[in-house]
């Protein structure tokens, strides 16, 4: 080797040792000074250096401490026993395992959440030498999100009964008004009995019984006997006319108390039915809800017009369409009632939807929704009602979300009305929808 070999061989060697110094220096800086937790293992898994964030972590003041150790010395048999099998899959494979968030068990029996990532250790040539990685501790922020997700859950809980209540009101108030009805349909019966004649004719049997040996004689000479036939021809009339009533009212007696039946029948059919996904015909579904608002759009007057066109099936639970379909005719009654027309419609709409879905439209000429209440009204706990407490709405967009459908509204402003959409997804087996004329009807 000449003079200029050697000087070339040596200044390589002069860099290469400034090389190592500088990385050694880089590194130890990192070390020291990273606030993750980063270490570096052999093919045993047995630490060959770490950061001092890591060894302050195990309660270690100085890193040396773990050099030689591996995981089993430091967190519980089955979590190290988990990140051994991620590193041989490492070793094996050369594949990293990246960003992954693990409940953490330590040796004295507390857990805690870190998210990690574990690499291979290669050499320069691409051998694997062992593993590296990172851990950040995320404690603080898993428990503040599972707080988030609990809090959450309460208020999707708390709407959804606060929903299922606002169902239930406007089933007992259904029920009391049909109640008021047989009340009044009772009363009369109970006040056409009462004043029955029954009492008169028992007198005229008595007289008739005191003259039955001169019979003739007293209906033809006496004067009182003279009245008999009149007041029996009288009271035949005024018999016959009572009776007619009080069957009139037994008849809506008990169209009443088949109402109230029908009422509480549907109610526990939805409400044994709840979780159970199943094909349902979306006609029925108006129809139903319909029914259990009937006294009420009655008492207040709204005329309904159905504006049904031929759809399919949709898959749904009963009970969640009913709340959501018996809140919107509910809002609607409210809003044509502080519309303050004399003229109340609510109209039905029910047609085929874009991507194989179904749409329900509950639309009215009430008061309306003004531009700035639109992006607010499906808002938790945000109401315009005077007694109002803002769950109803709330709770149905929660439920056709659920439905994995939507709920929608438009309104022009004040004074305007409102429809409000429901849009649900169509059954697989499609079956057609009950052939029901879309004519204005009235209820």
């Amino acid at each position: 080797m000449d003079q200029t070999d050697i000087t070339t061989t040596v200044a390589w060697f002069a860099r290469s040792d400034e090389r190592l110094l500088l990385e050694h220096a880089l590194m130890n800086a990192f070390l020291e000074n990273v606030p993750d937790m980063v270490y570096f293992k052999d093919r045993g898994s047995r630490f060959l250096a770490v950061s001092k964030s890591k060894a302050a972590r195990h309660g270690c003041s100085d890193p040396e401490d773990l050099i030689g150790k591996t995981d089993a010395d430091l967190f519980s048999s089955d979590y190290a026993r988990q990140i051994r099998e991620d590193e041989k899959l490492i070793i094996a494979t050369g594949v990293p395992v990246v960003d992954k968030v693990e409940k953490v068990t330590w040796l004295d029996g507390r857990s805690t959440w870190a998210r990690s990532s574990r690499l291979p250790l290669r050499s320069e040539k691409g051998d694997i030498l062992g593993t590296f990685g990172i851990s950040q501790d995320i404690t603080a922020a898993r428990e503040m999100e599972e707080a988030l997700e609990k809090a959450h859950k309460g208020v999707i809980d708390a709407s959804r009964l606060a929903g299922m209540a606002e169902v239930a009101t406007g089933v007992l108030h259904n029920v009391g008004n049909v109640l008021n009805s047989l009340n009044v349909s009772a009363t009369v019966i109970g006040s056409g009995v009462r004043q029955s004649k029954t009492e008169s004719l028992a007198k005229v049997c008595d007289l008739l019984d005191a003259h039955k040996d001169d019979l003739g004689t007293f209906l033809t000479a006496d004067p009182r006997g003279r009245l008999v036939p009149e007041f029996l021809r009288s009271l035949s009339q005024h018999a016959g006319d009572e009776r007619r009533r009080l069957l009139l009212e037994i008849e809506s007696l008990q169209t009443n108390i088949d109402h109230i039946k029908e009422i509480v029948t549907m109610q526990q059919t939805y409400a044994t039915m709840v979780g159970v996904l199943e094909p349902l015909s979306p006609l029925m579904l108006v129809e139903d809800s319909l029914r259990m608002n009937a006294s009420a759009l009655i008492r207040h007057d709204v005329s309904v017009i159905r504006d049904f066109q031929p759809v399919p099936s949709v898959m749904a639970e009963r009970g969640k369409v009913l709340q959501i379909l018996i809140n919107l005719i509910r809002n609607a009654k409210y809003a044509l009632d502080e519309g303050r027309s004399n003229n109340k419609v609510l109209t039905v709409k029910v047609e085929p939807g874009p991507h194989d879905s179904v749409r329900f439209v509950i639309q009215d000429n009430g008061v309306g929704i003004p531009p700035e209440n639109l992006t607010r009204i499906f808002g938790h706990g945000f109401t315009t009602r005077t007694h109002g407490h803002g769950f109803g709405l709330h709770s149905s967009a929660l439920a056709a979300k659920e439905l994995h459908g939507s709920l929608t509204v438009a309104s022009a402003g004040r004074g305007q009305g409102a429809a409000f959409t429901l849009e649900l997804p169509a059954a697989n087996m499609a079956t057609p929808g009950l052939p029901i004329d879309g004519a204005a009807a009235r209820i």
